[in-house]
Order: C-alpha cells, then structure tokens, then sequence
C-alpha cells in the first residue's frame, strides 16, 4: 500500500512559494493529529476491496496497519516546509522496502499499488476537507499543492514497484534444485536448528516462524499432479509457500500466520485432483518433520484417486491401520471371518450394507434409505452378515471390530459408499 513523499526536495515547487509554505505549516500539525482516523478509513476501504489486505488486516497482525500509518504520516510530514532532500530520499527507500516485502507476502503488486494510491488519495481528502475549516480554505493554494501531492504520489509508486520487482528477481534466482534442498532440509528435521531455518526463510521468502502446516498429494502415473499449481494458487490469497517433490508426491511447507486451517483446506479443495493429506498445525519449522509424516499418513488413507482432501485429525483410525499393516490385516481376517471368502458379488452387498448400518448408528431403517432398498432386505443382509462372521449386531464389541476391519477394507467410508446390487 503505501503513500510517500519522496523526490523534489525542500522549497521546490508549490511548496517553495511562501504562502504556500505559511499555508501548510498551519495544516499539516492538524492533519497529524487526524492521522489514527486517516488510517482507519484506509485499512477499511483495503478490507472491503483488496482480498490480500483483508487477509492480513482481519487476520491479527498489527504490523500491515502499522505500516500504513506510518507511511500516511511520512507523507504529511514531507508536506511541511523546510524538510531536508535526506528526509525524502529516505522515504523513497522505505518505500522500495515496503515493495520488496510485500512481494514476500505473496501480495499482488496490483493491489499493493493500488494501496499506495489510496493513501494518496486519503491525504489528499484530508487536507481538502481540513482547509475548508474556519478561514483556511483557498482553492488556489490547493491547486497549488494537488500536483506536487500526486507527484510525490507517483514517485512513491515508483519507488514501490522498483522493490517489489527486486525481490521478484531475487526470488526467482533461487533455482529448483537449491528450493528443494532447502525443503528436504526442512522435512528431514532441520528445522531445529536456528541457523538453517533463518537462511532457508531468507532464501524461499517463506515465513518459517509461527503457525506451519505440511501437505502431501500423492503423484500419479498417468495424469496430472493431484495438486494444480498450488504455489501460484495460495500466492493469490496472499499465502507465501513452498513446494516440492518427494517419494513421487507433491510436498508443500504452508505458513497459516493467523488464518484458520478450514481456509486452507477449502482452497485446497478447489485444487485437488486427487487424494491430498494435511497435518495438524504445528508452532514453527522445528515440528515440520513430524508434521510432515502426519501429511504423509493422512494421504495414504485415502482411496486412490479420490479428489478429496483430510487433515490427520480426520483419518485417525484409518492412520492407526495404516501404520500397523500386519495388525490391521489379522483384524480384517478374524473380524470378518468367512465373509471374505464368499463369492464377491455377495461378499461386496454384505460388506456395504454392514457399513450402511454402522453409518446409521444401529438402525436399519435408516441404512435401507442409505441404500436405496426395503427394510427387510437390509434385515436379511445383516442375518446372513452375522451367520457368516459368528458375532452379533448386538454386541458393542463386534460393531466396533466391524467399523474398524471396514476402514482396513475400505469399506467404511460414507463419501465413497458404491451402489450394490442386491445377490444376498
């Protein structure tokens, strides 16, 4: 955002003359004291109009709005006469600065310029409507100071843009290869150590303080990845990440900064073509690692080529299969017994109705609406599902060895459930 003065010097221009110097000398103390209401009427305006800023001025972090402040105060005080051409040249650098770090932040340049104008503009307003007070108002005088104001204006803009376009270089120096060193770095529990974790921050402008999850979309042979440019797509919500590859699968460190993790995950969805895990959220880059295996986890629950998208915290029971492949395959033997040697027609309508019946918390009028057929059927399924494994629906026991040999099948799972026909 920002607005500067910076460029002509001291007694140039309109403000040389000197009823115009004696003009603003008695303005700019009483814009000064109007500089919290300036700034909040900029910050409200960026909420309702720039989804960048929103993010970052709704989100809890005070130093966007501070930044403003500061910059909308840099641009009276250089309105006053007398300023030195240093106090300019050193605005223009903060506004070079400002540039480069909002192009960390993943802000839209666009946007960012566009903010900067309105700081303009809000100024420009300001001494308009404080000059009409009392016996101040001259519109030659204003005319007089409009063109230097926007020049300045103008110049800041520049100045801006020259930083923002620096730190795009920059950035994009880094090649492919170091990028995923740095991430490798960061999955393989490097996180702890302070050095590594400020140059890896430095080099991938990526803040590695604070609130970080990791996401892991498992490749494909054929098709395309299952995340589509997720990089780019954050970037454009203002979400500075990093991305690679490992084990075949896409891989990606997500600061969450003050956002809520079902943001994320909502934008995720929108990207997903195929199964994508997340970790919980962890404090800082030393978690990443594990944070990294719970991803990885959550992924390999999910059904092949479903475009879906699950934090840990969702796929607990199936993570806890996962992770013990030979518990889970003995579970599935003695729990289901005899159904699984059935032939698979039936053995897939007694699997699905036995799920239908889990999901409908014991009762079977509610699984025959699951799925689609009489009451009666689903009472004959469920008599013939216990002749077949030896337990009963009865037992609390047995319902929850179902549920949890249905996980290891794939069976359990509502959003998949597959339409049966009825052999049984």
């Amino acid at each position: 955002m920002q607005t500067a003065s910076s460029g002509s010097g001291p007694g140039t221009g309109a403000e040389g003359r000197p009823d115009v110097r004696r003009w603003l000398a008695g303005l700019v103390p009483d814009l000064l004291e109007r500089l919290d209401a300036m700034t909040d009427r900029m910050a409200g305006i960026l909420v309702e109009t720039e989804p960048a800023y929103r993010e970052a001025l709704t989100g809890g972090d005070p130093r966007v709005r501070a930044t403003l402040r500061r910059n909308i105060e840099v641009s009276i005080r250089g309105l006053l006469p007398d300023v030195p051409a240093t106090y300019h040249q050193t605005h223009a650098e903060g506004a070079r600065a400002v540039g480069s770090q909002r192009a960390a932040q993943g802000f839209p340049l666009e946007a960012v310029l566009r903010a900067y104008r309105l700081g303009g503009q809000i100024t420009w307003e300001a001494l308009v409507a404080l000059s009409r007070e009392g016996d101040r108002h001259d519109d030659a005088l204003l005319l007089e100071v409009a063109g230097s104001l926007w020049r300045t204006n103008d110049r800041g803009c520049s100045a801006v843009a020259e930083g923002y376009r620096a730190e795009e270089r920059r950035r994009s120096g880094l090649g492919e290869a170091e990028r995923q060193r740095l991430l490798d770095g960061l999955l393989d529990g490097r996180g702890g150590d302070p050095a590594f974790v400020r140059a890896a921050g430095e080099a991938l402008a990526v803040p590695l303080r604070g609130r970080l999850v990791v996401v892991v979309a498992p490749g494909r042979d054929d098709g395309p990845p299952a995340l589509a440019d997720p990089a780019a797509a954050l970037l454009k919500r203002g979400i500075r990440s990093v991305w690679g590859t490992r084990a075949q699968a896409q891989v990606g460190v997500v600061p969450l900064g003050a956002r809520r993790l079902p943001e994320l995950l909502g934008w995720l969805g929108v990207l997903a073509g195929g199964p994508v895990g997340v970790s919980a959220a962890v404090e800082d880059a030393a978690a990443v690692a594990g944070a990294y295996r719970l991803a990885e986890t959550a992924a390999r629950t999910l059904p092949a080529g479903a475009a879906r998208v699950a934090t840990i915290d969702e796929r607990l029971p199936e993570a806890l299969l996962s992770e013990s492949p030979e518990i889970a395959e003995r579970l599935v033997g003695q729990t289901l017994g005899r159904l699984l040697e059935l032939p698979e027609d039936e053995r897939e309508v007694l699997l699905e109705t036995l799920s239908a019946l889990l999901d409908a918390d014991g009762s079977p009028t509610r699984a025959a609406d699951l799925l689609y057929c009489h009451r009666n059927t689903v009472m004959h399924r469920l008599r013939r599902v216990e002749s077949v494994t030896g337990r009963k629906l009865t037992d609390p026991r047995s319902r929850l060895l179902w549920q949890l040999a249905l996980l290891g099948t794939g069976h359990h799972d509502a959003g998949s459930r597959r339409p049966v026909r009825d052999s049984a």
